[in-house]
């Protein structure tokens, strides 16, 4: 049971991580690797209102998610969009957005260290609570919270409104989209902006909890690539249950065999997925 309820809010803190990324690759087709740096970002924020002004994480969620939005839409706006439009294939695309969102870490991270330094962590809702015989910290259990909250927002937003349609279609076919009159631009911007938002206020909530440095990004970039591969690029509900599913598995190796061994873990189910299922574990296979 130990592992069972902790290996889901692991996979919880996964989930927050991976929602982000998976709206940005999966709808606006750009692969972000300064994804990990808007997460420690997010929560750099939630660290300074909490110590300079006493302002709860969960308070500082509705000033990250709107800033963050604004921010990642400028840059779809200023950096991706002229990437996006001088493309003439996806691999382009890839390789352009790649390197180019990969330079923009190496420019979060330098300010991030020269606005603060490298280290900061604080102490909120850390108080023990048991459930079911396991004790946890409730700052743990709101993120899972949260995590919860947030993905059956945006399932809801994705198949239940027209804008939640219009942002499936992009993420099908951006030409058949085009062609229904779907500005594909505006929609994979909004995307890409969301993504943004979802994956700060992430950084929000995981801070309360982790201890957070300028450096760790990449960390988070990683997991959370292998979780939208594992769930299938594009299915939130994917991305939900991959995250879950990862949680249990490196909860369940550190607790029987050695906790050195769960990013061996994370990698093993990461290169099988990629091997033997490449559309990942709920994707569809292409026609």
């Amino acid at each position: 049971m130990d592992i069972l309820i902790s290996g889901l809010l692991l996979g919880g803190t996964y989930a927050l991580i991976a929602m982000g990324l998976n709206l940005q690759y999966g709808v606006a087709r750009i692969m972000n690797l300064a994804n990990g740096e808007m997460l420690v970002l997010g929560g750099l924020a939630a660290f300074w209102l909490f110590v300079a002004d006493g302002l709860s994480p969960i308070a500082t969620v509705f000033l990250v998610a709107p800033l963050a939005f604004a921010g990642n839409w400028l840059i779809y706006r200023l950096l991706i969009r002229p990437l996006v439009r001088r493309a003439k294939t996806q691999g382009q695309l890839d390789v352009d957005s790649i390197l180019s969102t990969f330079g923009m870490s190496f420019i979060f991270v330098g300010l991030m260290v020269t606005i603060h330094g490298e280290y900061f962590t604080y102490s909120y809702l850390a108080d023990p609570f048991s459930i079911l015989g396991t004790t946890v910290a409730v700052n743990r259990l709101v993120a899972f919270i949260a995590a919860v909250a947030i993905g059956a927002a945006i399932c809801f937003w994705l198949y239940r409104t027209q804008s939640g349609t219009a942002v499936r279609a992009v993420s099908v076919s951006t030409e058949a989209a085009g062609l229904v009159g779907i500005n594909v631009e505006r929609v994979s911007a909004f995307a890409f902006a969301i993504g943004g938002a979802v994956t700060a206020v992430g950084g929000t909530l995981i801070s309360t909890f982790i201890t957070l440095d300028a450096s760790m990004g990449v960390i988070f970039t990683m997991k959370a690539l292998i979780i939208v591969i594992m769930g299938g690029v594009g299915d939130i509900r994917g991305a939900i249950i991959a995250a879950l599913l990862l949680g249990l598995v490196e909860t369940a190796v550190a607790t029987i065999i050695d906790p050195g061994l769960t990013l061996v873990a994370a990698y093993v189910i990461f290169l099988s997925v990629l091997l033997f299922r490449p559309q990942g574990l709920f994707g569809r296979r292409a026609s």
